[in-house]
């Protein structure tokens, strides 16, 4: 890819907003595009992707392959086995035999990724997007005043932390998994500490205080509305359902049907991985041998209130199957409730150009498209109501972005694959 210069008048033809793994993904698959010109902006000063949860150990729910590059591009300089070959340690992840990352080192291996790339903007917070009817141009305005013209956008500004209502402007010193690291110290001096929801990273953190409980003496609670702790169903031939042919057939469903699919499936990618849950277990089992352990593990409860006292959080919750309602107290609280996209306030002066659903969120076209014109705004996750557990499926981001270059360009560079499935999902 062509970098033009960040001078005034310049028209790119696209401009990636916001770098997480996918925009990150698409920045090294055009960057030997010589016929594309873009550049990506990100407000953030570094890369960063998580950095609260790098506890000891843990690792990616996808194997290597889904890296930004390779499931696209094999032979491209920015795979995760060229950065293990330029870190020196390629034969001790082929001897290691284990081909899930650690979490850690996919944060280094995209952190070496964006360091070789000439269209990366860090430090530019993107304050507004207008369009220029006339030139028929979108234009991009920063937080420093600078100027980015471009034909097409690519929306990638990620889905920040979820905090359930019932914890807005809650006091304290509450916290969002996302933050949990930063923080760990400071909870494992309290006298008890609750964790709500039930997904991987809810089952990382209680494993990590479960491990270290008979150090600090702290009581500590986990609770989930789930109806269990869900494994993450891996499969191979669930595993299909992040396939084109699936997102072909989810796409092409009424958006009622799609919707009611998008909470049936939510185990599909937001389970927790099924080792886990038996060491979890395990250490629970080994400790209860010198007696109970002071620990709480609740299902089918809905946290529905939340209030802050001198130095305590009094949590209502709804134990949904019984119809019971039933409060706990805790001096910690950890929220690991999740993700959820936000629509960019930078966005509002061209709302007009986008399109939304009958819900209020984008509807996002087959080719990721979210404008009127079905070419010009393209989107970045935040589609599993449209394109169903392909939208955060690490795995299928080079897929999505093969798509989207095959669409700025108005040819194939990379070959988009059509059919790989041996089930058929429509009739």
């Amino acid at each position: 890819m062509t970098a033009l210069p960040d001078t005034p008048g310049t028209t790119f033809d696209f401009v990636g907003i916001g770098l997480g793994p996918f925009n990150l993904g698409l920045a090294c698959l055009t960057e030997p595009i010589a016929e594309l010109d873009g550049v990506f902006l990100e407000s953030k000063p570094t890369f960063e992707w998580h950095s609260g949860m790098f506890l000891e150990g843990a690792h990616l729910q996808t194997p290597f392959l889904s890296d930004l590059v390779t499931l696209a591009d094999p032979a491209s300089p920015y795979s995760f086995l060229n950065y293990l070959k330029e870190q020196g340690r390629l034969y001790s992840f082929y001897i290691r035999e284990n081909f899930y990352p650690l979490r850690v080192e996919y944060d280094d291996y995209c952190r070496w990724a964006a360091s070789k790339l000439s269209s990366v903007r860090f430090g530019t917070p993107v304050t507004e997007v207008t369009y220029e009817d006339d030139d028929e141009v979108y234009v991009v305005r920063t937080r420093d005043g600078d100027t980015y013209r471009a034909r097409r956008l690519v929306l990638g500004t990620g889905t920040p932390p979820y905090i359930p209502e019932a914890c807005r402007g809650l006091g304290g010193d509450v916290i969002h998994n996302s933050r949990y690291l930063d923080h760990k110290h400071q909870l494992q001096t309290k006298e008890s500490i609750t964790l709500v929801g039930s997904g991987q990273s809810a089952a990382e953190i209680y494993h990590d205080l479960l491990s270290e409980i008979d150090l600090h003496g702290y009581r500590l609670n986990w609770v989930t509305r789930s109806a269990r702790f869900f494994p993450l169903e891996y499969t191979k031939l669930t595993l299909e359902m992040t396939s084109p042919e699936y997102v072909d057939y989810f796409h092409a469903l009424p958006e009622r049907t799609r919707y009611r699919l998008t909470e049936q499936q939510k185990n599909l990618f937001k389970g927790i991985d099924g080792d886990l849950i038996d060491e979890i277990f395990d250490l629970l089992y080994q400790k209860n041998l010198d007696g109970p352990v002071p620990t709480r593990l609740l299902t089918n409860s809905a946290l529905t209130e939340a209030r802050y006292e001198d130095g305590t959080y009094r949590l209502g919750f709804r134990q949904e199957e019984q119809e019971r309602d039933y409060e706990l107290r805790s001096q910690g609280l950890i929220l690991a409730t999740g993700y959820k996209y936000v629509e960019p306030e930078f966005l509002k002066p061209i709302r007009d150009r986008l399109r939304y659903d009958e819900h209020g969120n984008f509807d996002v076209a087959r080719n990721y498209a979210v404008d009127i014109t079905g070419r010009g705004v393209f989107l970045q996750n935040a589609g599993v109501h449209t394109h169903s557990i392909t939208s955060p499926d690490l795995g299928m981001g080079a897929y999505r972005n093969s798509y989207i270059i095959r669409e700025l360009l108005g040819t194939e560079y990379y070959p988009v694959e059509k059919t790989i499935a041996f089930q058929e999902f429509s009739v």
